[in-house]
């Protein structure tokens, strides 16, 4: 099976002063043509949690629908601002639990399985001590998935190659380039860790000129295919 996957910083819709514009990540979204992307900053942050990305925007400008699960608040579309957007058809099979992780500031993942892969959706503490431990607890259950496929994906919020990420030693990490910030990226903070039998066809950062105006982070992506 062949996927193109992606994950995307939204920046709650706002590029980086405003005003509040979530077509233009929709389109970027769309732009990418990805089967399953992994969005960090879907809500906004303060108060019962709204959605920054419209739900009733996404399918018609995308061709995506969110996954099902339990959400932040009644008007939220994330969990600690997190969500997957997924083809129908893959919607439909698709399993989702959420994984609290530990760290100073609230923090969680996404893990949604389907037909044999398993995607963590994540978005890392801003202390590397805080990341060490989430990755450490996610490293420690992508290995007990057996026979499954499985790909962590988000804003790891590491700069550093060579630092915080030890935990990922059984795991491919990718960092397809630099993603931020948008309008002169500098630094590889979103990434993908996957693990292996899991074929890297391409990747590479979604850099154009709304890409760089929608966020303060570009999207990544890759197409992988599953052995």
């Amino acid at each position: 099976m062949k996927l193109r996957i992606a994950s995307y910083n939204l920046h709650k819709c706002r590029g980086l002063t405003g005003p509040h514009a979530p077509e233009r990540n929709l389109q970027v979204i769309a732009d990418l043509a990805p089967d399953i992307i992994a969005l960090q900053e879907v809500d906004f942050r303060f108060g019962a949690r709204p959605e920054a990305l419209p739900r009733g925007m996404i399918e018609e400008m995308t061709g995506l629908v969110p996954v099902e699960m339990r959400t932040t608040g009644e008007t939220s579309l994330g969990w600690h601002g997190q969500s997957v957007l997924l083809r129908p058809n893959l919607a439909e099979m698709a399993e989702t639990r959420r994984l609290p992780l530990p760290g100073l500031e609230p923090r969680g993942a996404i893990a949604l399985r389907v037909n044999g892969l398993t995607l963590i959706a994540v978005h890392l503490g801003l202390a590397r001590s805080s990341r060490r431990a989430q990755l450490a607890r996610l490293a420690a259950k992508a290995a007990r998935l057996a026979g499954d496929a499985v790909v962590v994906m988000g804003d790891f919020n590491e700069w550093r190659d060579d630092r915080g990420l030890e935990s990922l030693g059984a795991l491919h990490v990718l960092a397809p380039g630099p993603s931020y910030p948008a309008p002169m990226p500098r630094l590889r903070l979103d990434r993908m860790a996957l693990s292996p039998g899991i074929e890297i066809l391409d990747h590479g950062v979604g850099d154009s000129q709304l890409a760089r105006r929608a966020s303060d982070h570009l999207p990544i992506w890759a197409e992988i295919r599953l052995s």
